[in-house]
């Protein structure tokens, strides 16, 4: 379903030095650099994957997902969507991909969102009978009915969000690229559109690439990852794969019935928390079994829990070493 070989996109910007006397000196003059933005990325996407793509602001994330909807086109490199070149733009191309960004705006503000979708509609010629079908469907699972008859404008951004999703789907695309989906949403929006789109990907088969600073939004939708810093690819693979290879720790919380000295912890691992009678320590991954039954043995337990640290944390621990 997608393609891409070797791609990079390079920009080349203007740079001034700030005071009236650089400014006047640019307008005789322009120093430019080249800005490597994304850098020999290869990678392959079959029909049906969800796949998260992570990195830091700057990484080549969005550029990556530009490139892939024609929106820019490659300095270098190969990339194929459903068979199509992205930057040729053709109509049979577009009409089965979306891409919904969250911090942009695609719906007509002054307009109801009843009519907004209209608009998209006609802009892909959707016949009335799949228009409605698709749209009766997506109101059922986005809970959109109290809002077909709000102006865009006075939607809150969760109900906007759930709206803009609506309208990129109502052409039931084959690809669905989708960064930054739930930017700036409380908890129970973020849950709302992950449990959407893992409905609807189960429904229709949608190749999906998920672009998320919450880590909550990947662990919840794709089981593979891509991670890209600087603009190069650092990781492809399963997301238990990439904790495995960058966190050769995992993390023991112990409740005692009774609290015990610090210094009881010394000989089992290396304390991260402890609050009373409650401890989390930190062991290497491959004594995790040992460690805990040398604690059930030598002291009170009453629970004990092992866990992975947080994957947010494991991907800074990527990206620091990357």
């Amino acid at each position: 379903m997608i393609e891409v070989g070797d791609l990079a996109k390079h920009f080349r910007v203007h740079r001034r030095d700030p005071g009236l006397r650089a400014s006047m000196r640019s307008l005789i003059r322009r120093d430019h650099v080249t800005v490597r933005a994304v850098e020999q990325v290869s990678f392959t996407i079959g029909e049906g994957e969800v796949v998260g793509f992570l990195g830091p602001n700057g990484a080549g994330k969005t550029t990556t997902l530009k490139c892939l909807t024609g929106l820019l086109h490659p300095t270098s490199g190969e990339v194929r969507v459903l068979g199509h070149i992205p930057q040729r733009r053709e109509p049979a191309f577009l009409r089965r991909i979306s891409l919904v960004m969250g911090q942009r705006n695609s719906l007509f503000w002054d307009l109801p969102a009843a009519d907004a979708f209209e608009v998209n509609r006609a802009m892909y010629g959707l016949a009335e009978g799949p228009y409605h079908s698709a749209l009766d469907e997506l109101v059922h699972l986005l809970d959109l009915e109290p809002l077909l008859a709000k102006q865009v404008r006075v939607l809150s951004l969760g109900e906007r969000m759930r709206c803009e999703l609506a309208a990129a789907l109502l052409h039931r695309p084959d690809v669905l690229l989708l960064d930054e989906p739930t930017l700036g949403l409380d908890v129970n929006g973020q849950a709302a559109i992950r449990a959407f789109v893992r409905e609807y990907t189960d429904r229709n088969g949608a190749t999906v690439l998920l672009t998320s600073h919450y880590m909550g939004d990947v662990t919840a939708l794709a089981s593979r990852v891509l991670v890209i810093d600087g603009g190069t690819l650092r990781f492809d693979g399963d997301l238990a794969a990439l904790v495995e290879a960058h966190s050769p720790h995992r993390l023991l919380r112990i409740t005692l019935r009774e609290p015990v000295p610090v210094s009881t912890w010394v000989d089992f691992g290396t304390v991260t928390e402890i609050d009373g009678a409650m401890v989390t320590l930190q062991v290497p991954r491959a004594e995790t079994a040992a460690v805990a039954a040398r604690l059930l043995a030598a002291l009170t337990v009453d629970d004990v829990g092992i866990e992975d640290p947080p994957v947010e944390d494991i991907i800074r621990a990527v990206f620091t070493h990357a």
